[in-house]
């Protein structure tokens, strides 16, 4: 008998570029943070697709180790370029052969959601405060 979809272990990847300066990659570790304090999932890995660890294998391997059997492969992107559709797929069918017991799944980039709209426009306005609060001390 299939297992029903609420019986399926889902395992997240949060996947970002990756940097060489450590501050850089907290903005993906704090993400995860925040996403296993909502509750929703549980098995939440970092992963990063160069210059730092976890490496996307090593957090597959991990979710696959910790029991999920689906896994959901979320770029942490802004668009759908190389990375996501090239190398993630490859990863993916990768995965699919290294761990057939489980379902890795490419998730859309952060791309044009709706949502988007409005943290740009909050960025423009933190932009605006704080070039006023430069001319201001500078005495422009």
């Amino acid at each position: 008998m299939a297992a029903s979809e609420s019986e399926i272990c889902t395992g997240v990847m949060l996947i970002a570029h990756g940097s060489r300066r450590q501050t850089a990659n907290e903005d993906l570790l704090g993400l995860v943070e925040l996403l296993v304090s909502r509750g929703g999932y549980s098995l939440v890995e970092p992963a990063f697709l160069e210059l730092a660890e976890p490496t996307i294998p090593q957090a597959a391997r991990t979710c696959v180790h910790r029991g999920a059997r689906r896994i959901l492969m979320l770029p942490f992107f802004l668009a759908a370029g190389n990375h996501v559709t090239v190398d993630l797929q490859r990863y993916a069918r990768e995965f699919a052969i290294a761990f057939p017991q489980a379902d890795f799944v490419v998730c859309p980039p952060l791309g044009l959601h709706p949502l988007m709209l409005g943290i740009v426009e909050e960025r423009l306005q933190q932009g605006l405060a704080q070039a006023a609060l430069d001319s201001t001390e500078s005495g422009d």
